[in-house]
């Protein structure tokens, strides 16, 4: 029975050791929804000794996972596939109630979680290790994949399901245990995939999932058990997350932040770039790390494209996940909105065309929403406060350079370095953009170049800290050991005389 279709406002459990409990914390986080305000949950503060009795679940469960062997853990994540698969609409309308994203998004947010399960249900063969014969007289080397332990997942407000589930399931299946810190802003679809996860037939102990704060995450991040620790939010705390972790001797991957480029050369195709830049920049309501919020455009030619933008943007509005018109919903908070609002002004303030203004936008039916309108901004430079940070809301900021090569210089200079693209019909210049541009994903004619399941998400610099990446063959790595066994055992040992067989049974 689920404990997260209720209508009503509710506690939002723990999972400790198999077991959804309510937490015993004094101190509680409103859950609302950003389109209404409505109060539909209270996720707990967990508290010090709950957080200790999920990592001792963890602990003990790992010492009897790690040697359940492969094909049996991945006929658990095979399961768990199937259900994510069947409760998939269930899932994206819990989503959708509590992140205000449009039904779509919530959908494809829900989808794109499922794609890496699905990779994972490769996890035989992805955990296969090496072997060499003969690589000096009698001796053999091979090497072997081991689970590392009791791993963490500290996972941000923007994509409750997808986020979780590239982290969790994959270790898991590796053989080792998990304790999932979901944002305390929208606990309850994390809870649900947990419930199924545990409908699966993962034993009790596997997967942990415990709430809160920045304390709950600097427990997480000191507390001796962990071993590896996967995170997804701002810089600032991806920063934090990556100090703190290492200097506790944790194995970290932190995603951080970013500031996307679309690069527009001349000779691209005008419908298709306006096309692109619409959903690319207001999608999701411009909430997540792989948006397009900085379009530059090469060429006297192309500045003759605005106009064309400004009427596609100012084409879509935003809305309710139950208007299947709207392009995108609310944001995700009062505080969200405010802090978007604050950088749209400073834009206007420090010298930018603020061709669409989508502060103080409103919605029929939904007068408290957190809602903000498409906004354009034009003539941008790098020296403004609406270009250094980060604004994570429905605004396309427009900036104009005379070649490729200022492009390119002007993408490098950026300390982010999640994803960028390029608009072009020359090969050439294709080529010569993803190959000099300093950023971990390149998009060539699409927007947000974010890799199918069986690659690895590769942001770099300040949008990553880590060595290896999330989800693909560098997930397998992350939450895994390489063991290498060289042995030798001479002819000369052979066994001789009479009766003496070598018993193979």
């Amino acid at each position: 029975m689920s404990t997260v279709r209720d209508s009503a406002a509710q506690s939002v459990p723990l999972l400790i050791n198999g077991e959804f409990v309510q937490s015993t914390t004094g101190e509680w986080i409103d859950v609302t929804n950003p389109a209404t305000q409505e109060v539909i949950g209270r996720a707990p503060v967990t508290t010090k000794a709950e957080m200790d009795k999920a990592f001792a679940a963890a602990e003990e469960a790992f010492k009897t996972w790690r040697h359940v062997p492969v094909q049996e853990r991945t006929r658990c994540l095979m399961r768990y596939q199937a259900l994510l698969k069947q409760h998939h609409d269930e899932l994206a309308e819990i989503l959708a109630r509590e992140t205000g994203k449009t039904m779509a998004d919530a959908k494809g947010d829900v989808w794109r979680g499922i794609e890496v399960v699905e990779h994972g249900c490769s996890m035989p063969t992805l955990m296969m290790g090496e072997t060499t014969e003969n690589v000096a007289n009698s001796v053999d080397t091979h090497s072997m994949v081991h689970p590392i332990g009791v791993c963490a997942g500290i996972t941000p407000f923007n994509f409750p399901a997808m986020i979780p589930l590239w982290m969790y399931p994959l270790a898991v299946t590796c053989g080792n245990t998990f304790v999932l810190k979901p944002s305390e802003q929208d606990p309850l679809t994390p809870t649900r995939l947990a419930e199924l996860f545990h409908e699966a037939g993962f034993p009790a102990g596997t997967l942990q999932v415990v709430h809160g704060r920045k304390e709950q995450v600097d427990h997480i991040l000191e507390h001796p058990a962990t071993k590896a620790i996967s995170f997804v939010g701002s810089v600032p705390v991806a920063t934090h997350v990556y100090r703190t972790g290492t200097h506790n001797l944790k194995r970290v991957q932190a995603m951080g932040g970013a500031k996307n480029h679309m690069v527009v050369m001349p000779d691209a195709n005008k419908e298709q770039v306006i096309n692109q830049l619409v959903g690319a920049s207001c999608g999701a309501a411009g909430q997540r790390c792989m948006a397009i919020s900085t379009a530059v455009f090469v060429g006297e030619e192309t500045r003759g494209w605005m106009d064309g933008i400004r009427e596609a943007v100012s084409s879509i509005r935003p809305g309710p996940s139950s208007d299947p018109d709207a392009a995108f919903g609310p944001l995700i908070s009062p505080a969200a909105k405010e802090r978007v609002e604050r950088l749209i002004g400073t834009a206007e303030a420090e010298g930018a065309k603020l061709l669409l203004d989508g502060r103080g936008c409103t919605v029929d039916g939904y007068p408290h929403g957190n809602w903000v309108g498409p906004t354009l901004i034009d003539e941008v430079t790098t020296d403004m406060t609406v270009y250094k940070e980060e604004i994570f809301g429905p605004a396309l900021l427009c900036m104009h350079v005379d070649t490729l090569e200022e492009a390119i210089e002007l993408v490098n200079a950026n300390p982010y370095g999640n994803g960028t693209s390029i608009f072009t019909r020359s090969g050439a210049a294709a080529r010569k953009y993803q190959h000099e541009t300093e950023v971990g994903q390149v998009g060539v004619n699409l927007p947000i170049p974010v890799p199918a399941p069986f690659f690895s998400f590769t942001g770099g610099k300040h949008s990553f800290f880590g060595d290896l990446h999330a989800y693909g063959k560098q997930a397998i790595r992350f939450y895994t050991e390489t063991r290498t066994v060289i042995s030798r055992w001479p002819e000369s040992d052979l066994p001789t005389g009479p009766n003496m067989t070598i018993n193979l049974r």
